[in-house]
């Protein structure tokens, strides 16, 4: 049968099959044609490939734990986790703290600071009384133990204090002015104090001298009639036995001490009032003490205000007015009122200092020289420059804008006097200011200006002040440190003379300083009054060092004989190592530079007038 297009329409077997056919058949894989023979099972991967992923999932794995149940692949990632983290971070911080640890060292201390720490030590050595064990001298002993012992009115006497110079003397005045300069400095700069470890110490030296002054009067009483102002003393020009005719260790007096009494004072009082009222502040963090101290302070105040007991109390007395004759007693009220208005914050007290007649009477804008040099015998610029702070931090302004803004000016003047080129005081050739018109024994007055002139220049740098007028000229506060630090410079050796005149510091110092207990031998043999002027005299250095203490100093000629008989030279006293004191810790760069602003201002109250009460509310 054939189609309409002459093909046949036939089936053919497999015998039949067309040659193109056979072709195709030969171009196939052998090996699948191998199988065609016989049944194979594949395995489930070779499945896999011909059929595809399998819809069977696969079964997890969990690891029972008790209180959780977690996959096995979640836990092994987390150890995993914990070690590399163990490895990378624990690792390292373990083997980091196991290593000994060398903390670097701190800078070495300046020059003000290693002086600072032996001339503290002097108040150690001056001390009298019953010695705590940790008082650092180890030749000085008890001393002093009878002394006030036949005052009725006392209880356990007038034991303590400190001598004030080479002598056995224990004088209120010069102490007290003392104390309060040392108190001055920790209130500005405690910061220092502590960071080079000095802030008990001084505090300790501050109380010992405080803890004295509140056994000389009826520190309980609102009221007193009467101070005992000295204890010990001499007359010139007897041979009766006592502290200037002998020679003896305080340790082994064995003359009658007289207690010097005073039922006038004022200079006195103000200034005992200055120094409790000052270390009122240094422990204020002790209420009980600070209070009692600032209400001695008041009662000794009120005594030296007492219109009818303003006689000086150096008149006629000849154990006083030969060694510390003051001058006057305005400059006390000023100073005492201006502490005392700190201390307590009564306004009283800041209205008395800021009174037109406490300068008028203490001639303070007289702009007299002398006048400008603070002393254990004047605190004019003292009390002008502590009432300029308030000034300067607080502007009180009326009604006592005023007489600050003349206080301040006066002190700027002040300031102006102690610069070499306006030619207010003499100069020796090495470079010293003389403040005492050339006469012996000027360290003292170096060593106190220079503390003003540097915290002065730190009150203004702390009131974003870069400097102050003399006359037509701008002077930078730079200049007033500079003069402090080059006066400080002289006293710690850069000098003519190539000599410290502190102490114990430097590699040349004095070795002769005309102080008992320091040149007599600390060997348990006891040298009777007249016995012991073969130490006075001889002319070994002395056996004992007396670390810290600020000799006299040299003569105006730079020039210093290092004699232990010539007191103006070789004898140190605690007014002077106070301002000293004060001054070295001012520059020190140590714990930083500045005051403490706010401190000093803990109990003042706001000064600007109270704001008027609220209206009563509209009613219609």
């Amino acid at each position: 049968m054939h189609n309409h297009w002459g093909g046949t329409l036939e089936i053919n077997g497999a015998d039949s099959t067309t040659e193109d056919e056979k072709s195709r058949n030969m171009d196939w894989d052998r090996a699948s044609i191998s199988h065609q023979g016989y049944h194979h099972t594949l395995d489930e991967t070779q499945q896999s490939w011909l059929l595809g992923p399998s819809d069977k999932k696969k079964k997890k794995k969990y690891v029972d734990l008790g209180c959780i149940v977690c996959s096995r692949t979640a836990l092994k990632w987390t150890l995993g986790s914990i070690l590399v983290a163990f490895f990378v971070i624990g690792l390292p911080i373990i083997i980091a703290k196991s290593i000994p640890k060398h903390k670097p060292r701190p800078p070495p201390p300046d020059n003000y600071t290693v002086a600072l720490h032996k001339a503290l030590l002097f108040f150690n050595a001056q001390k009298s009384g019953k010695l705590p064990k940790n008082n650092g001298i180890p030749w000085r002993g008890d001393s002093g133990l009878q002394d006030g012992l036949n005052q009725t009115d006392l209880k356990g006497g007038l034991v303590g204090g400190y001598y004030d110079a080479g002598d056995n003397t224990k004088f209120n005045f010069p102490m007290s002015f003392a104390m309060t300069m040392l108190s001055w400095s920790v209130i500005e700069y405690e910061h220092k104090y502590r960071a080079i470890g000095e802030y008990d110490h001084v505090r300790d030296l501050i109380k010992w001298g405080t803890d004295y002054l509140l056994l000389t009067f009826n520190s309980s009483a609102t009221t007193i009639n009467h101070i005992y102002s000295q204890v010990g003393g001499s007359q010139n020009g007897t041979q009766t036995p006592d502290d200037h005719y002998c020679w003896e260790r305080p340790e082994d007096m064995d003359y009658r001490r007289t207690v010097q009494t005073t039922t006038s004072g004022p200079e006195l009082a103000g200034e005992m009032a200055a120094a409790m009222a000052a270390a009122s502040i240094v422990f204020r963090d002790d209420p009980t003490y600070s209070k009692k101290l600032s209400r001695g302070a008041e009662t000794v105040f009120d005594f030296a205000r007492d219109f009818g007991r303003r006689l000086l109390k150096r008149r006629g007395n000849p154990f006083i007015e030969p060694f510390y004759n003051s001058t006057g007693y305005f400059d006390e009220y000023m100073w005492g009122a201006a502490w005392l208005f700190y201390a307590t914050g009564n306004n009283s007290y800041f209205s008395l200092a800021t009174n037109a007649g406490l300068p008028k009477n203490s001639k303070a804008f007289y702009m007299s020289p002398d006048l400008s040099v603070l002393s254990w015998d004047n605190k004019l610029p003292a009390a002008m420059l502590i009432l300029t702070r308030i000034r300067l931090f607080l502007s009180p302004g009326y009604p006592y804008e005023d007489m600050l803004s003349s206080y301040h000016n006066v002190t700027g003047l002040t300031m102006c006097s102690y610069l070499r080129k306006y030619n207010v005081f003499n100069w020796t050739r090495g470079g010293m200011i003389e403040l005492n018109h050339g006469k012996a024994q000027n360290l003292q007055y170096v060593a106190n200006a220079a503390f003003l002139a540097s915290v002065f220049a730190d009150y203004l740098n702390a009131s974003g002040i870069p400097g102050w007028n003399c006359g037509p000229d701008f002077v930078p506060l730079t200049v007033l440190k500079d003069f402090a630090t080059s006066q400080m410079n002289y006293i710690l050796g850069a000098n003519p003379m190539n000599m410290s005149y502190v102490v114990g510091y430097g590699p040349k110092y004095p070795r002769h300083v005309h102080h008992r207990g320091a040149s007599i031998p600390n060997n348990k043999v006891k040298y009777s009054c007249t016995g012991g002027w073969r130490w006075r005299d001889a002319a070994t250095p002395n056996p004992n060092t007396i670390s810290g203490a600020m000799v006299g100093g040299p003569d105006r000629f730079d020039n210093f004989r290092d004699v232990r008989t010539n007191y103006s030279y070789t004898e140190p006293t605690v007014a002077g190592n106070a301002g000293l004191v004060a001054a070295l810790v001012s520059l020190t760069s140590s714990g930083g530079i500045g005051v403490d602003k706010n401190t000093i201002f803990t109990n003042v109250p706001p000064l600007y007038p109270a704001p008027p009460p609220p209206p009563p509310p509209w009613r219609p």
